[in-house]
C-alpha cells in the first residue's frame, strides 16, 4: 500500500470518526449503557476465561528488557524465628509497550503527524506524562459483548506465519464461517495464532516479522463501529505494508478512529472454547489500572461464557 493511499484512507477514516464518534472519548461512545446491559445476557455457562498471557521476566528476542519483579521482603531472614506476624512483599516494573506481554493502549499513545486522536496536539504529551485522552479514559473498565474471528481457523491452519495479513475479507469471510457479526459497541479480537506458534516453535524477533491486519481491514472496524479491538499479535503486521508508515493499524485505529487497542493477548483458550460451545460472542470485562496520566498498562480481558 503506498503512503498516498494509506493517507487518503487515514483521512477517510478520521473524518467519519469526527461525525460518529466521541470526540472525548473516541469509538467507546459506541458502548452505550444499552448495549452494556445486553451483553450481560450474552453469559449462557458462567465461564470465565483471561485473554492474557503470563507477564514475563526472562529476556528473549521478542522481549530484550522484560518486567523486572523483585521481592522487597520475604520469609528469608537468618535472624527470625518465624513466629508472629509477617507480610511478604515485592515490586513490579514494565515496559507496557513491549512486544510480548499483553497490553492496552490509551488514545494518547498514537501520534500521527503532530496531532493524537480528534486533533489534541501530541505536545499535550510530555516528559511528566499525557495531558488528554489518558488512560484515566477507561477508569471505569470497558464492559461489553466480545466477539472473537479466528482467522488460523478460517483458512485451516494453525496460526498465520510472520508478515502474513488479516485482510477485511478475511473477517468477512470469518464472521460469516462463525455466524457472527461484530456490531457497534461490540469488543472485537482477532486471533492470528501468534501464541500457538511461540508455544511450539519458540520467539522470535517480533519487531521484523510478525502477522496481522492489513491498513483496509479497519474499514471494517470502522463500519461495525467497534469499541475496542484486541488481538494476539499486535494489531500491525511486520513488516508494514505501507513504505513511511511502521505502524499503520495503530494509525487508523488509534489515532483516527478513537478505537483502543489491545496487543499481544492470548486468544488459545477462549478460541478452543468457542469451538466447543459453537459460539464465538460473550460478554467481555476489561478492567485498566488506574494510571491517570498513562498511555497504556498491562491489562487481563476476561471473557464470560
Amino acid at each position: 500500500m503506498s503512503e498516498a493511499d494509506f493517507r487518503s484512507l487515514y483521512r477517510r477514516l478520521r473524518d467519519q470518526a469526527r461525525h460518529e464518534a466521541d470526540p472525548q472519548r473516541g469509538a467507546l461512545g459506541h458502548l452505550t449503557p444499552e448495549r452494556v446491559l445486553a451483553a450481560a445476557g450474552e453469559v449462557r455457562r458462567g465461564r470465565t476465561v483471561s485473554l492474557a498471557a503470563p507477564i514475563e521476566t526472562t529476556p528473549g528476542p521478542d522481549n530484550p528488557e522484560p518486567a523486572r519483579h523483585t521481592m522487597t521482603a520475604s520469609a528469608q531472614r537468618a535472624d527470625d524465628d518465624e513466629r508472629g506476624l509477617r507480610f511478604a512483599r515485592d515490586r513490579f516494573a514494565m515496559n507496557v509497550h513491549g512486544d510480548a506481554d499483553s497490553h492496552l493502549d490509551a488514545l494518547c499513545h498514537v501520534m500521527f503527524d503532530g496531532e493524537l486522536y480528534g486533533g489534541v496536539p501530541a505536545s499535550s504529551v510530555t516528559p511528566d506524562g499525557a495531558g488528554a485522552l489518558t488512560l484515566d479514559l477507561v477508569r471505569d473498565g470497558i464492559v461489553g459483548r466480545g466477539v472473537l474471528l479466528d482467522i488460523p481457523r478460517l483458512r485451516g491452519v494453525p496460526w498465520l506465519d510472520p508478515g502474513d495479513q488479516v485482510t477485511a475479507g478475511d473477517l468477512s469471510a470469518a464472521e460469516a464461517a462463525q455466524e457472527v457479526t461484530a456490531g457497534p459497541g461490540d469488543l472485537l479480537f482477532v486471533r492470528v495464532g501468534h501464541r500457538r506458534r511461540r508455544r511450539s516453535l519458540g520467539a522470535w524477533d517480533t519487531a521484523r516479522a510478525r502477522a496481522g491486519l492489513h491498513p483496509t481491514a479497519v474499514t471494517v472496524v470502522a463500519e461495525r463501529r467497534v469499541a475496542a479491538l484486541g488481538s494476539d499479535g499486535n494489531n500491525d503486521t511486520a513488516p508494514s505494508t505501507v513504505a513511511g508508515v511502521p505502524f499503520p493499524v495503530h494509525v487508523l485505529a488509534v489515532n483516527a478512529l478513537g478505537v483502543h487497542l489491545m496487543d499481544w493477548l492470548d486468544l488459545e483458550e477462549l478460541a478452543a472454547a468457542c469451538a466447543q460451545l459453537g459460539r464465538w460472542h460473550f460478554l467481555c470485562v476489561v478492567a485498566p489500572l488506574r494510571l491517570p496520566a498513562a498511555t497504556g498498562c498491562p491489562v487481563n480481558p476476561i471473557a464470560v461464557l
